[in-house]
């Protein structure tokens, strides 16, 4: 029986994959092997020891210590794409009233209750205090192509602007999904200097911490519009206030809220609701439980912030065992690891391994039981930082002990 705990309110949708008769799903339960989270900040929390993974239902992993995981060699999955489509139609929206200051106008409009008759007069006189530009033919910089950026790219440019994208680590997929009327930016600078409106969809690192700041709003173009539906550490919330109020930019939209934005005029804060759909609630949940499913089932990883993507496509053998081996990585591994398989006379049926920065994760298929003397001795190996046995469904599982 698997157990997971859930941190947050999950979809039903995706909490209805778990088969009931092999998995064990509650908010408080003692030994859990895998964490399912929305938004709950793991970074204090005690992260039992029999966890061997972490499922995020959403994109970002802000809220996981990563690096302390993969020293103790659990797994991290997020949910990339999956709330793609919610978040690009609220950037479009964004987009939107960030030209023609809707929110103004309703606010406004509520102040004629009680002028009876008199409204639609009133209404005609006042409207003019809320005229602002059509988006048609005017040049969308997107920094960040990955799922969200490149169907926001893709909308806008059916949408009659002139698209410009900035992505160094554009993937194969990304490029391929991109309109040919989106035209790559040689550097961020460029994509700065050229863009009327400028929206942000890169992950938050120690790299991007910040980087839309004094130096980068210098470059744009006066009256600038920038939409950030990222992360709000993304922006120097300082330098974007000064930005605002030197009329260097328009308007800035933010699904961050903060004290001082909030007080700005010209700044749209939003209480992160880039995702809150009920679509992409039930299409992230399905993401991360069927990823749970896989690895704790099967071993394989698709989808993870700090190991590789490593499957094999094929069963289990029914008579055998597949070891899940993740270890640092450096030399000599793989030969050590094989090494003991061969002294014990087991039989490699398949293979596979990958590496990511400092660690590499193996898939070996054997076709006969693993004696738990070998698990021992594939735990000794130096290097080795976790080792599971995962039986045939027509074999019972292989005991092995906290990894």
């Amino acid at each position: 029986m698997y157990k997971i705990q859930t941190l947050n309110k999950i979809s039903p949708d995706g909490l209805a994959l778990f088969p009931r008769d092999t998995y064990e799903i509650a908010s408080e339960i003692l030994n859990p092997d895998a964490v399912l989270v929305r938004s709950a900040k793991m970074h204090d929390m005690e992260i039992p020891a029999t966890v061997k993974a972490i499922a995020r239902a959403g994109a970002g992993v802000n809220n996981i210590p990563v690096p302390e995981m993969t020293e103790k060699g659990i797994v991290v999955f997020n949910t990339p794409g999956a709330n793609a489509n919610a978040v690009k139609e609220l950037v479009l929206a964004a987009l939107l009233f960030s030209s023609r200051p809707v929110h103004k106008a309703a606010e406004w409009a509520k102040g004629l209750i009680g002028k009876g008759d008199e409204i639609p007069d009133l209404a005609e006189k006042g409207k003019s205090q809320f005229v602002g530009p059509e988006i048609r033919g005017k040049t969308l910089g997107v920094i960040g192509l990955g799922a969200i950026g490149a169907m926001v790219a893709n909308d806008a440019h059916s949408l009659g602007m002139n698209v410009i994208g900035y992505d160094p680590f554009i993937s194969v997929d990304a490029a391929w999904s991109l309109s040919r009327g989106v035209t790559k930016a040689e550097s961020l600078d460029i994509l700065l200097g050229k863009a009327d409106y400028i929206t942000i969809h890169v992950p938050q690192t120690n790299e991007t911490k910040g980087f839309i700041n004094a130096e980068k709003l210098k470059i744009m173009k006066n009256g600038v519009r920038i939409l950030n539906f990222a992360r709000g550490g993304l922006v120097n919330n300082a330098d974007m206030i000064k930005a605002v109020a030197d009329g260097k930019v328009a308007c800035y939209v933010s699904d961050f809220a903060d004290e001082e934005m909030l007080k700005t005029e010209n700044v749209i804060c939003l209480p992160h609701l880039g995702a809150s759909t009920p679509e992409a609630e039930d299409n992230c949940a399905t993401m991360a439980v069927n990823q749970l499913i896989d690895f704790l089932e099967n071993g394989n990883i698709v989808n993870s912030v700090n190991f590789p993507k490593c499957r094999i496509d094929g069963p289990i053998p029914k008579d055998g065992v597949r070891l899940c081996i993740a270890n640092k990585n450096v030399p000599n591994m793989i030969g050590q690891i094989t090494g003991v398989l061969a002294g014990a006379s087991l039989n490699i049926e398949s293979m596979t391994n990958q590496n990511r920065a400092d660690v590499a994760y193996n898939l070996i298929d054997v076709n006969s039981a693993v004696d738990e003397s070998v698990v021992s001795k594939l735990k000794a190996i130096d290097g080795v930082i976790t080792v599971r046995a995962i039986a045939g469904r027509e074999h019972p599982v292989v005991h092995t002990e906290e990894e």
